[in-house]
């Protein structure tokens, strides 16, 4: 299993902290099989196949990207902490995350892991940005 940690921007850390999100409580880990996303009480687990394409992205604007989001263009999920950047995962059958529950189903999330490229290099993804 590899394991990559979430970025913080220090500005962040302490609201984030009272929601539980702390860099102990995120991370992004891929194994041989899975792909599994948590951020804090929220997690995401799906196949690591079900990932059909990668996309660079940012800096972001802070409300866009602090924190758990909904897209409300696409439906997406982003669980950020950082503005700097990170990357959106594209799956192909839509997955739960956000909502308990499992009826809120996401086709993308987006996370700010401390390297992108990395992420995007071991998933092995050729849509990159």
């Amino acid at each position: 299993m590899t394991r990559f940690p979430f970025r913080f921007d220090p500005v962040f850390r302490p609201a984030l902290a009272l929601v539980g999100v702390r860099p102990a409580s995120a991370w992004v880990a891929v194994t041989d099989r899975d792909l599994m996303i948590r951020y804090g009480p929220w997690r995401l687990r799906t196949d690591r196949d079900n990932v059909t394409a990668v996309e660079l992205s940012g800096p972001y604007r802070w409300w866009r990207a602090i924190g758990p989001h909904l897209s409300l263009a696409d439906g997406g999920v982003t669980f950020g902490s950082s503005t700097a950047g990170g990357i959106c995962l594209r799956f192909g059958v839509p997955v739960p995350a956000l909502v308990p529950g499992g009826r809120l189903r996401h086709p993308a999330a987006t996370v700010t892991v401390a390297d992108p490229p990395a992420l995007a290099r071991l998933l092995a993804v050729a849509d990159l940005s």
